[in-house]
């Protein structure tokens, strides 16, 4: 079958992780993994690309692997606990952790895959389950799961429209492996990942939500990986043309420059398996006088303007560098950066009840209401 489009070379590999990176609303993984994942399948001569959704037999065999756990730093504290118990030198790396949760899976269901699919958009969790399927010689569908990078595995589209995820298959990068036969809900598999992940002191590899073609159809947000492509490829065309990289994402995306300045303050913490804190941005130029922050959990979810409320997930808060573009995965935005604010609208998927419940402002403890971007920034 051929490809809808093929990653040839690491500028295409650059670009198309940039794209995930950006959707990845700073969380999703870092991208320096995402692109290590992927030229590693391009110097072994592997073949990089996904089909479109319409190419996909209802009675495929369809299987999602993803990263799962907390992108936050290790203190002083956490690696004397790792070197305790003897994790000083991981045995897997990211790709390597998803290619045995498959196969995992797979010899545990007694099915063949015929088909791999990302769970969201992000700088390591697209590349990943990309190289997976190159790795393995099976085809990657042009879509996700999500639309943008999430940090519950309730907030997919596969729980919005009810279709089940387990049993999930878990390998962390020390080798240990565990299976989830059943669970009674996902927010308890969600429960029960983050454990399994924070018992490895970061990400483990997973593989769930094994579906038919026809399943899939239903409920994937489609062309993503395209997207994401042309997005990071974008970005780097108007840095070489000498043009604003910052407008040529807004323009691609039919976003919102929400704020820029300069970041002042970051307060962080790991817990329960996730990254949460806070950003500051002072802000400059027409901003200037303004305050701008961003609460994260993995991703950035609730921005204040002014201490007043904002935009909110489901829509995108997305932080990039204000000179170049590039966007920034949470990890590794720091106090100095000199930061654009972007915004853009909730995938379709997730306009209705359902979405904004799991994903809004009231899901992560706010006494808020979701108000969608494009009636705010009006």
């Amino acid at each position: 079958m051929a490809f809808k489009m093929e990653l040839k070379t690491r500028q295409d590999v650059e670009d198309f992780v940039r794209g995930c990176t950006l959707f990845g609303t700073g969380g999703g993984g870092t991208p320096d993994s995402g692109i290590a994942s992927l030229v590693s399948e391009l110097e072994s001569g592997n073949s990089i690309g996904w089909v479109d959704i319409n190419q996909v037999p209802d009675d495929a065999t369809v299987v999602c692997p993803y990263l799962m756990g907390s992108i936050a730093p290790h203190t002083d504290e956490v690696k004397k606990k790792m070197q305790f118990l003897g994790l000083e030198k991981p045995l897997l790396t990211e790709k390597e952790q998803l290619v045995k949760a498959v196969k995992v899976l797979s010899n545990y269901r007694d099915v063949e895959i015929d088909y791999i699919v990302p769970i969201e958009l992000g700088g390591a969790n697209t590349p990943g389950p990309l190289a997976v399927a190159s790795f393995i010689g099976k085809l990657c569908i042009d879509g996700d799961y999500t639309g943008r990078a999430i940090p519950e595995i309730p907030q997919t589209t596969p729980y919005i429209f009810e279709k089940d995820m387990w049993p999930i298959a878990s390998t962390d990068k020390w080798g240990n492996v565990c299976l989830i036969d059943e669970a009674c809900n996902y927010h308890m598999a969600e429960r029960i990942g983050k454990h399994i992940a924070a018992a490895a002191f970061g990400l483990v590899g997973q593989a769930g939500f094994l579906l038919t073609g026809k399943d899939v159809k239903e409920i994937i947000v489609p062309n993503t990986l395209t997207e994401c492509y042309e997005l990071g490829k974008c970005i780097r065309e108007a840095r070489e043309n000498n043009n604003d990289p910052v407008k040529a994402a807004i323009d691609y995306l039919n976003g919102w420059v929400l704020f820029t300045g300069e970041v002042t303050g970051k307060d962080w913490e790991d817990k329960d398996g996730y990254y949460w804190g806070t950003h500051t941005i002072t802000g400059d130029g027409k901003f200037k006088g303004d305050t701008f922050k961003i609460w994260f959990k993995n991703e950035n979810h609730i921005s204040w303007y002014n201490d007043k409320p904002y935009v909110t997930s489901p829509d995108m808060i997305i932080v990039v560098n204000l000179e170049d573009g590039e966007p920034y995965a949470n990890p590794s935005l720091a106090v100095g950066h000199k930061v654009a604010v972007l915004g853009v609208r909730k995938r379709e998927e997730f306009d209705n009840k359902r979405g904004i419940e799991v994903l809004g402002p009231r899901h992560f403890g706010f006494d808020l209401d979701h108000k969608p971007i494009e009636t705010i920034v009006k």
